[in-house]
């Protein structure tokens, strides 16, 4: 069996840096993860819940309009940053928006003695970012498109980023059939071994009529 880890947590340090900024004692250290974790559900339900209900439109106008691809949080002693990194910030663009979700935060955190800073940050190459190729393969394969055709299109989209290699693998019921199978599609270079290599990775699972299918991409950036 291969020995297998996370590519982003084996390059922690080194090209991948840390989402959440803030210091704890060990008896308290739990309660910060948990919180963390509660702001970051708390925005993803956000986004989803306000999404805009037209499936027949296009990908770029629709599908991962209002995908995040991190959220970094900077506590202070009396404040709470959120950086909220986003592909196409439409939603949270319309008025009030930030203000309401503010409110839901806060109701959701608790935190009497501490205010929230939400700042977007919106992603300068929105198709460099796993997260929003996942968006699009799983909006396409619930529109039943042949899982081939969209891996090769979310490919085609990467055209538009300086990238150096790229992975796509699904597995699951792959067009239905009754016997799970991963299947997957490489272009350029990924030398997932090398440290210094700057490799961005994202698992994405997609609920369909056949069951849950699950997305990995890998995209070799640069190397430092």
């Amino acid at each position: 069996m291969g020995q297998k880890i996370n590519p982003l947590g084996f390059r922690l340090g080194t090209t991948q840096n840390h989402h959440s900024f803030w210091f704890a004692q060990p008896k308290n250290y739990s309660e910060g993860l948990q919180e963390d974790k509660k702001i970051r559900n708390c925005i993803k339900n956000y986004i989803q819940k306000n999404r805009k209900k037209g499936l027949n439109r296009k990908m770029e106008s629709d599908s991962s309009s209002e995908v995040i691809t991190h959220i970094e949080i900077q506590k202070e002693i009396d404040t709470i940053h959120v950086i909220i990194h986003i592909g196409f910030p439409n939603l949270l663009k319309k008025r009030g928006a930030i203000e309401e979700l503010e409110k839901d935060l806060q109701k959701e955190v608790n935190s009497v003695n501490q205010r929230l800073n939400i700042a977007i940050e919106k992603v300068k190459e929105p198709y460099r970012q796993p997260n929003i190729l996942a968006e699009y393969i799983a909006f396409q394969l619930k529109n039943r498109v042949s899982f081939r055709k969209a891996m090769k299109k979310a490919i085609e989209l990467t055209k538009k980023a300086d990238i150096k290699g790229i992975k796509i693998q699904i597995a699951g019921r792959l067009a239905g059939k009754e016997i799970a199978r991963a299947e997957c599609i490489k272009k350029g270079r990924l030398p997932l071994q090398t440290i210094r290599a700057k490799i961005d990775y994202c698992c994405y699972p997609i609920r369909t009529i056949y069951g849950v299918l699950g997305v990995k991409i890998w995209i070799f950036v640069e190397e430092e």
